[in-house]
This record gives structure tokens, C-alpha cells and sequence, in this order.
């Protein structure tokens, strides 16, 4: 079996890795490693939670190791297509980066230019942005590209799905034609081989799952229900409290569902946070630390939330709303099932998503297990908004408030994770039990895809 000693790093950036408590690379990290630290052109394809990040951070702290950065000419770039993903590869740098003197600098939207632009007058050895503040500080001729020694581009393919790509086709003009390329994305469709050949120069292929697949750990359930907005959210509230859930993303297609949702957990008493593209900074951060140090145990999200996060122990992924790409389908169901774990996805399907269900299991090459919920109420209970349903006098209100009380004092033990009345049933169906729009041939029973 090969360790990190074997592949040719440093002892303190061993000592970094056994400090983390990591002892075995991961196949991207094994076959990765030794060619960037050959100053090889790499070209790497793995799906996501496969160790990929560490596979071009360990190798970078071991060549940038000698060398002095100087003010506003950054050694290296890597370019991330989120700010959570940016801010995530410069904890990897601090964490393996531990017992090298490497400075780092970290260029997000959404943070003050003034404490970005200090640690470039200071000299960087490690520059991680996203792009448009990456352009935004050069053009400002805050930041020189000449010395840049290795160049990161990473989660390419979401960069292509975020508009990125003329960004990046720009940044890497202002770089020097002598470097070291390193791409890295989950999929490989052919924008990205043709952006591939175009910055990489006889570059090594590693690929280490096949494009676009799932990983073999998670469950993955399809649940069908109507298109009833409530009933969705009463299915989400049922398959939660079934669950043994520990942590779960539960993901949204819309920014204002993300919100809708979130209001809607927390009145029925689950410990649930929100994350999406329209937040502050440091109130996605805030959100996301919590979430990961287990003060928020469910977090509804769009898809800012779905490429490369790594959090650890994720249990669970729902998908609120089937993705309307089938790539985004993969990389959502990748939070969970990390590490070797196992985990569980779930996702509401409606009669609507049939062209979406369709397509992700053309993707994937697999036919995923359906389940059917019925008692599913068909609206919700009547509130107290009105003449008609309000209590006639205040004897009657007391009346009820008794009423409530004794029926709240007799279920109070009933948290949100505990199993739910009987009224919904849930049923693993067979190709002949399923509804016209999501008649598959399908084997009985939850099965690992």
C-alpha cells in the first residue's frame, strides 16, 4: 500500500499530514502528486470528495519552500469559482503549510480590498481568488502576474457554468508563457477538454473515477410526491424525522425557495441554517463555520454550497428540488459519503421533473430506486387568519389553549428527528407500481449507486 513518504514530499509536510491525522493518499493524490512535483502540466478528473484539493496543495508547499515572493508578484494562483472553495484551499494551505514560512493571500469578493492589498504589498507566495476580484485588484495595479510560477485552475467545469471562462481566459494572458498549469475538474465535457488543450502544454491525464459519476457509497432514493409546494415540505419534515440524520445540505434551485424553506424548518423546530449567493460574506461565513462545527444541523442552500465543500461526517444530502442540471445532481449528492463513509441522498421528484430525472440518470448511467410517500396532506392546516376559522368567544379560545396544552404536554417528547404519526406511509416501488412519468425499470429496495 502507498503512503504519503512514498510519494517523494518533505518531513515537514509529512509531519503537516500525519498532524491532520491522515496516513494513505486517495487515488487522485497518489498519481497526482509525483507529476506536479515533476513540474509536469497535469490534467485531473475526479468526481468530488475524492481528495483532490490536497492533491495539488501538498505538492505546491513542497516547491514553494524555497524562494521569496516579491511585493505585488505572487508566486503562484489558484483560482476557485466561489468564495466558500477559495476559502477552503487557504485552510488547506494553513494546515499542511504549517512548518513552511510560505505568506498567503486570499482574494474574495465580499471582504475589504484595503488588509487584501497589505498582504500584496507584502509579498505572497500563495495567491487564491476567484476571478473577478482577481481582475478587479490588477486592473487597479495592485497585483503583477509576471512571476507566477504555477497556475491553478480548479472545479473548471463549474467555472464554465458560472461564466467564467472569458475570466480566466484573460487572467491566464497576463501570465508567463514558462509555468506550470495544473486543471482539476469533476467532469470532463468537451468545453473543458477544449479549454484544457488550450492551457496545458503535453500535460499528464490523471482520472481516477469516470466523468460525471456518483459516488459508489451513497444511497440514492428518488421520492415521488405531487407538486404541491406544501406537501413537498411536509415530505422533507417526514423523511427528516425517519432519518437517523446527523447533518444533512438540503438544496434548493431558487435563491427566494432557499429562503421560503428555511423559514419553514426553524417554525416546525429544526435546527436549520440558510446559505445562498445574495448573503454578506461574513454571514455566509459565519453560517457555513457553524454548520461545520455542529451548531446547525440542517442547511438549506442553492448551489453556491454544492462543489467542493467538505464538511465533515455529512450523513445526508436532500434535494429540495431536482437540479436543473444533471452535473449539479452529482456534485450536490457528493457532500455526503466522503472519506470512504457512507451516506444517503434523497430527492423529491415530481410529475414536472421528468425531463431532469431523465436526464441525470443518462448521466450517470444508472437507474436510481423510487419511493412512493402517500397520506401526504393536501394543504395546509387552517390558521386562525380569519373570522371563519378563529375561536367564536374567549371561553372557546381557553377552551382550545387547554385543549393544546394537555395534547402539547403528552407529545412533548416527540422531537423533530423522532418518527412521525402514522398518516404518511412510505413505499419502495417496483417498475410495475410506478406512475406513467417515472416508469423505470427499477429494482426493488435501496441500492448503493
Amino acid at each position: 500500500m502507498t503512503t504519503f513518504s512514498d510519494l517523494g514530499l518533505s518531513e515537514d509536510v509529512l509531519r503537516a499530514i500525519q498532524d491532520a491525522g491522515y496516513t494513505t493518499p486517495t487515488p487522485i493524490q497518489e498519481q497526482a502528486i509525483p507529476y506536479v512535483l515533476m513540474m509536469r502540466d497535469v490534467l485531473g478528473c475526479a468526481q468530488t470528495g475524492t481528495g483532490k484539493t490536497a492533491s495539488f496543495v501538498l505538492p505546491m508547499i513542497e516547491i514553494l519552500a524555497s524562494g521569496r515572493a516579491r511585493a505585488r508578484m505572487p508566486r503562484s494562483l489558484i483560482l476557485e469559482p466561489t468564495r466558500e472553495l477559495a476559502a477552503q484551499v487557504a485552510e488547506n494551505f494553513e494546515k499542511y503549510g504549517k512548518y513552511h514560512p510560505l505568506n498567503m493571500a486570499l482574494l474574495i469578493g465580499g471582504e475589504t480590498m484595503d488588509e487584501q492589498i497589505r498582504k500584496l504589498d507584502r509579498g505572497v507566495d500563495v495567491l487564491i481568488a476567484t476571478p473577478g476580484r482577481m481582475i478587479d485588484l490588477h486592473e487597479r495595479g495592485k497585483i503583477m502576474l509576471n512571476d507566477i510560477k504555477i497556475f491553478v485552475i480548479d472545479e473548471a467545469d463549474r467555472m464554465l457554468d458560472m461564466g467564467f471562462i472569458p475570466d480566466i481566459e484573460k487572467i491566464a494572458g497576463l501570465l508567463p508563457q514558462m509555468r506550470q498549469t495544473l486543471f482539476f475538474s469533476a467532469t470532463m465535457p468537451p468545453e473543458i477538454r477544449k479549454l484544457a488543450d488550450k492551457f496545458l502544454s503535453n500535460p499528464k491525464t490523471v482520472t481516477v473515477a469516470p466523468p460525471a459519476s456518483t459516488g459508489e457509497n451513497v444511497t440514492q432514493i428518488f421520492v415521488e410526491i405531487s407538486a404541491n409546494d406544501w406537501q413537498k415540505r411536509e415530505a422533507l419534515r417526514f423523511l427528516i424525522r425517519r432519518e437517523n440524520v446527523q447533518n444533512a445540505f438540503i438544496f434548493c434551485n431558487r435563491k427566494r425557495d432557499v429562503a421560503t424553506l428555511h423559514k419553514s424548518l426553524k417554525k416546525h423546530g429544526f435546527n436549520a441554517g440558510a446559505l445562498h449567493g445574495d448573503m454578506e460574506q461574513s454571514d455566509r461565513t459565519a453560517t457555513l463555520d457553524a454548520f461545520k462545527r455542529g451548531e446547525i444541523t440542517f442547511l438549506v442552500c442553492s448551489d453556491v454550497a454544492a462543489r467542493g465543500l467538505d464538511v465533515a461526517g455529512m450523513s445526508h444530502v436532500f434535494n429540495f428540488d431536482v437540479p436543473f442540471n444533471a452535473e449539479d445532481y452529482v456534485h450536490r449528492i457528493g457532500r455526503t459519503a466522503r472519506a470512504g463513509k457512507s451516506g444517503t441522498a434523497y430527492t423529491l421528484v415530481t410529475p414536472e421533473d421528468i425531463k431532469l430525472v431523465t436526464a441525470i440518470e443518462s448521466l450517470i448511467k444508472k437507474q436510481i430506486t423510487r419511493e412512493r410517500l402517500t397520506g401526504l396532506p393536501t394543504e395546509p392546516p387552517p390558521k386562525y387568519g380569519n373570522k371563519k376559522n378563529a375561536p367564536h368567544n374567549r371561553s372557546q379560545n381557553a377552551h382550545s389553549h387547554k385543549r393544546d396544552h394537555h395534547r402539547n404536554s403528552t407529545q412533548r417528547e416527540s422531537a423533530p428527528n423522532n418518527p412521525p404519526s402514522n398518516r404518511i406511509s412510505a413505499a419502495t416501488e417496483t417498475a410495475d407500481d410506478l406512475p406513467a412519468f417515472l416508469r423505470r425499470p427499477v429494482t426493488a429496495g435501496k441500492t448503493s449507486v
